[in-house]
């Protein structure tokens, strides 16, 4: 059922569009610093030689850096200043999330209101700045021992002055884009960094199209499989924005008060649960898991003889744990599942709800207030849940599958990137839409005071 919001907001007309003056000037503002974002990944990191990297990167193609470079808009390829883009500030997010909801010092924090939310998005980008300098480290220390191994220098002067000025860059990037998603938040329109992982995901666009014509002029790849590609795309978007939209809404009514004729009036409302409440968390959770150890396997084999016990156990999980593997489809299912109810019961506290229902006077019809609601919440939260596992594994297994089956090297169309870039679009959609309703309201007010001075 469409709430009153959505009906009104289906009534909008575009012609307003034109007028709205501030609502231009944020969509001109987001487009301007998502420009920057696109130059700022293209400027190299200090002391590497590029074309080096390019046969880095071809040669660890399949593990975690894929993920880590489809996010960050090709960066992590080109080593750039912000090479590790903002996967260090959401990974910190997680557990600061994770950890207030676990600790009881970070749960009263929570529970104080704007300060303590200020208080927890200062811990996590303190999380960031050391994550960042953690990974920026092993990242320049793996390009110097990459460079010795096969011969070619892929740093042109190594040593610890290397180390501490791509430490210094890689940081100071990802805190650029963190500003620079803030200002984006502030003064733009959507969330400023899911609109940055965005926009780096469909910055691979143009490159996936291009291989997919070069493929096809080259006879490799056939106009049945085109079309079966495309027909599974639209599909797989069609099914995340009716999933991510829909809710299973709990009548909460509240008791009889008197208004000011006298009249005893109950006041009812809903309370949505989501289809999907973990979001995009366990798919992103569960590939890093699987594609941990085949990127380790990666950089450690080339030091291994194949011979050897610890070769032997390498090949075999690079074999065994490799795209559209069956193991590898288990597993990644198996982790979704878990992930989606793990970070659920993390992000949603039934006897928390029940107790603040309780304080303020609503209850579920047929179930009594305190613990026999915090039980039927519960109960419904877990089949809610199922559903939501079920999808996500729908939609991230799917083109798994489909990659394997038809040797596609189409990360673009990963079930969490797609996920990612449908929801991006659909909240900011959601935002515009809020803006034009604000304005259209605003001129229904002056319409009504010109009708009132003239009267």
């Amino acid at each position: 059922m469409a709430s009153r919001a959505d009906n009104i907001a289906s009534t909008l007309s575009l012609a307003n569009f034109s007028k709205a003056t501030e609502l231009k000037n944020r969509i001109w503002f987001t487009i301007g610093a998502l420009i920057v974002f696109r130059f700022l990944s293209f400027v190299p990191l200090p002391g590497v030689n590029p074309l080096i990297l390019q046969s880095l990167y071809s040669k660890t193609q399949g593990g975690i850096l894929d993920l880590f470079n489809t996010f960050s808009g090709g960066s992590l390829e080109r080593m750039s200043l912000i090479a590790l883009g903002v996967m260090p500030y959401i990974t910190a997010s997680i557990v600061v999330q994770l950890a207030a909801s676990l600790h009881p010092a970070l749960m009263a924090l929570k529970k104080e209101g704007e300060a303590g939310r200020k208080k927890l998005n200062q811990y996590t980008r303190y999380g960031a700045v050391f994550l960042c300098a953690l990974q920026g480290y092993f990242l320049a220390v793996s390009l110097e021992a990459y460079g010795a191994s096969t011969g070619m220098q892929a740093v042109v002067d190594p040593g610890i002055m290397f180390r501490v000025g791509a430490v210094i860059s890689l940081v100071g990037g990802t805190m650029f884009l963190l500003w620079l998603g803030e200002q984006i938040t502030s003064r733009g329109i959507g969330n400023g960094v899911s609109l940055i992982i965005m926009a780096g995901i469909v910055a691979q666009m143009p490159k996936f199209a291009s291989n997919l014509g070069q493929a096809y002029s080259a006879g490799d790849t056939g106009s049945v499989l085109i079309i079966t590609l495309i027909v599974l795309v639209v599909a797989l978007i069609l099914m995340i924005c009716f999933m991510e939209r829909a809710q299973r809404r709990l009548l909460i009514q509240y008791p009889k008060r008197a208004t000011q004729r006298g009249m005893m009036q109950a006041d009812r409302s809903h309370l949505p649960l989501k289809m999907n409440t973990a979001g995009v968390i366990p798919p992103i959770f569960a590939s890093s898991l699987l594609l941990l150890p085949l990127t380790i396997t990666q950089f450690a084999g080339k030091s291994l003889s194949p011979e050897s016990t610890m070769g032997k156990v390498v090949v075999s999980l690079n074999q065994y744990l490799g795209h559209g593997k069956p193991l590898y489809m288990l597993l990644y299912a198996a982790g979704i599942i878990f992930f989606s109810f793990f970070y659920t019961a993390v992000v949603f506290n039934p006897d928390e709800t029940a107790e603040n229902l309780k304080k303020n006077g609503g209850f579920i019809p047929g179930i009594r207030p305190g613990k026999n609601t915090s039980t039927y919440l519960d109960y419904v939260l877990t089949r809610v849940t199922v559903i939501g596992a079920a999808y996500l594994t729908i939609v991230c297994c799917l083109p798994e599958y489909f990659l394997s089956l038809t040797g596609l090297p189409l990360l673009f169309m990963g079930g969490t990137s797609l996920l990612i870039v449908v929801n991006v679009t659909v909240d900011t959609i959601t935002q515009i839409q809020s803006h034009l309703l604000a304005h259209q309201y605003g001129d229904l007010i002056k319409k009504a005071k010109l009708k009132g001075r003239i009267r």
